[in-house]
């Protein structure tokens, strides 16, 4: 009897020892039962129980749907860093300054071709290391939106990376680079596409497996645009001529690289009739609006023109929080994306509030604002649109029904190209730089008209020039040494022929100016600054100067409809030597039939502050719109 109390002391200090043990055993069970046999609140309670940050829901599916996603992402990372320092020689990798400094390329009349370093802060192995960390420096908060609008979320995130457009080029190099052995296309998606017409949800529609489909797309990808990077850094890859692009066009117009919906919808059928409407087109002629010869089918643009204007509906998304989104820019080089951005959210004719009822989905945000805002590397912004892709997936089933096929973006910064790529390169993507040996895709993305818009209140103001008999220079060119081409340019021609006015950057006091000399020269010399695109191209037809485009694997504006060859000209870089002689060879007939047409061709160039039929915004719109047409797959 002694003892008991003792027992009973020691039997104390046991059960709580017990207890303690049970205390710290009890959350390590339930955090493995939760990750093993996937509890419905799982993830609830290992973030509660993690120190790291949780990323949305629904990318989830993306990140996790399959370990390749990892090494795909890996694969085309690498891609983009060999091409930045293939191009990082033109630029300047320390001056930041370029951003403002580089939008006065010209004389007091025009801008010119600004670029900002793409590779300004980032080294190869900085670039791949920060790209294993989160790299989003901004939130995006949305704006409300209606309880009919939650309606409208039904799927997890299904965002797709992009197919290298580097692969869908089918031209071999000299040195036998194949550039065509990467068959890749979206189209064997796994998809429940029902027979009837009604927008109806699939009940067993698997977004991972679709996922891993275009992750495995995409990694084939990868390799050909390894190799094919590898070969352009040792020269290996020929420029693409306007007829092989051409060509190109044919071939993406019959087989589209466009994901199947994931379940039907009654616009796909409407935008199925459009299409056989446009192949059967009634045969028509030149008449007093279009004159045929500047068109590749004048039949088939009036009819899609047609039908767009009585057919085409249009939703704009509200998520996303100004400036970068909702608030266009409408002057400089890159106007052109914010007077676009500027007269489709005002449009009436188009643009619907129910989004079951579009055929196409705007995603409302400005390339030169984004990058002025966040002033980060292009490869943390793509992050940033990233969320806002996330964003609009996970509150809309839109995206996800078509991989972002059926939405659209308009964009003229230089980085947009590289922005765009990963997350939103199954869009339809208006764009300025349109480099064809790169991620630009004919025939699904539409090439922006570089429109540098000095006068808001009066954007046509000084449109014109002298005829053809009062125009007494051969050629004209002025700019900064911005890129390789133009050092080349002025190495030939600068001050050895009186007939070549080609100057570097012209001063201020200059006489005659910048567009006095554009207004009296017979051919204008549009030469490439650090990308493929430049102003100059849209300027010469402003002022009815024939352009001389010299911009290897450049795609020229609405290139799906507008027949350049016959109102322009296009020298190949290695060719400039022999620039005159080329010149002087177009005999003057033929030059007068070439200055007739850009006349001719002006109107599709130019911007309105109430848009005009066959304008810059139509035509943008129409070519965005011809496009989703015939890449649809059903």
């Amino acid at each position: 009897m002694v003892c008991a109390p003792q027992f009973q002391k020691l039997y104390k200090i046991e059960t709580k020892r017990l207890i303690l043990v049970v205390g710290i055993l009890f959350p390590i069970i339930v955090v493995l039962l939760s990750s093993s046999l996937s509890l419905p609140y799982g993830d609830v309670l290992q973030s509660l129980l993690s120190f790291k940050s949780v990323m949305v829901r629904q990318s989830n599916v993306v990140h996790n749907s399959n370990s390749t996603s990892s090494s795909m992402v890996n694969d085309t990372e690498v891609i983009i860093n060999q091409e930045n320092e293939i191009r990082v020689q033109d630029k300047d990798p320390n001056n930041d300054d370029q951003l403002e400094e580089e939008e006065e390329d010209q004389t007091s009349d025009f801008e010119s071709d600004k670029t900002v370093n793409e590779t300004s802060t980032v080294g190869s192995a900085e670039f791949e290391d920060n790209t294993k960390s989160d790299h989003s420096s901004s939130s995006l908060t949305s704006r409300n939106i209606t309880n009919s609008e939650a309606n409208f979320v039904s799927e997890p995130l299904f965002v797709s990376s992009p197919v290298d457009a580097e692969t869908h080029s089918t031209i071999s190099s000299e040195f036998d680079v194949d550039l065509s052995k990467s068959n890749v296309s979206t189209k064997t998606q796994n998809s429940s596409v029902g027979e009837s017409a009604t927008d109806t949800f699939p009940e067993n529609q698997s977004s991972v497996q679709s996922h891993v489909d275009l992750v495995q797309s995409t990694k084939n990808s990868s390799m050909t645009s390894n190799n094919s990077t590898k070969a352009k850094r040792l020269g290996r890859v020929r420029p693409i001529s306007i007829s092989e692009m051409n060509k190109l066009l044919h071939q993406n117009r019959l087989h589209s690289h466009a994901m199947k919906p994931r379940w039907s919808s009654v616009r796909d059928q409407e935008l199925l009739f459009v299409k056989s409407q446009i192949e059967n087109a009634p045969i028509v002629n030149s008449g007093r609006e279009l004159y045929a010869p500047l068109y590749r089918n004048i039949s088939m643009f009036k009819r899609s023109y047609e039908l767009m204007e009585n057919m085409l509906k249009i939703y704009i998304y509200n998520e996303g929080d100004k400036p970068i989104f909702h608030h266009p820019n409408l002057k400089g080089i890159y106007a052109s994306e914010g007077w676009f951005m500027k007269l489709l959210e005002r449009n009436k004719q188009f643009v619907v509030k129910n989004p079951l009822e579009a055929h196409m989905f705007y995603l409302p945000f400005s390339s030169l604002v984004l990058r002025k805002t966040l002033i980060q590397p292009h490869w943390v912004l793509a992050e940033y649109l990233k969320n806002y892709v996330e964003l609009i997936a996970g509150k809309y089933r839109f995206w996800n029904r078509t991989g972002g096929a059926d939405h659209f973006l308009v964009a003229c910064h230089d980085w947009a190209l590289e922005e765009t790529k990963k997350y939103m390169g199954t869009c339809i993507r208006a764009l300025c730089n349109t480099d064809a040996a790169r991620s630009f895709k004919i025939g699904k993305d539409v090439s922006l008209p570089v429109t540098y818009i000095r006068f808001e209140d009066n954007p046509v103001r000084s449109l014109g020039g002298k005829p053809p008999s009062k125009r007494p220079f051969l050629a004209f060119f002025a700019g900064s040494m911005h890129g390789h081409v133009r050092p080349i340019l002025l190495r030939h021609w600068e001050n050895k022929d009186p007939d070549m006015k080609i100057f570097g950057r012209l001063p201020p006091s200059e006489k005659p100016s910048y567009v006095q000399y554009m207004k009296s020269s017979k051919y204008c010399i549009c030469a490439k600054g650090y990308e493929v695109h430049t102003p100059r191209v849209v300027e010469a037809i402003f002022h009815e100067c024939v352009p001389v485009i010299i911009s290897d694997n450049y795609v020229p504006p609405f290139f799906e409809v507008l027949k350049w060859e016959t109102f322009s000209v296009f020298i190949l870089e290695k060719d400039i030597p022999n620039l005159k002689n080329v010149l002087l060879s177009i005999p003057k007939k033929k030059y007068l039939e070439l200055q007739s047409r850009v006349k001719k061709v002006q109107k599709h160039f130019l911007w309105h502050k109430n848009p005009v039929k066959h304008d810059v915004f139509y035509m943008t719109l129409h070519s965005i719109w011809y496009n989703r047409v015939f890449q649809i797959s059903v």
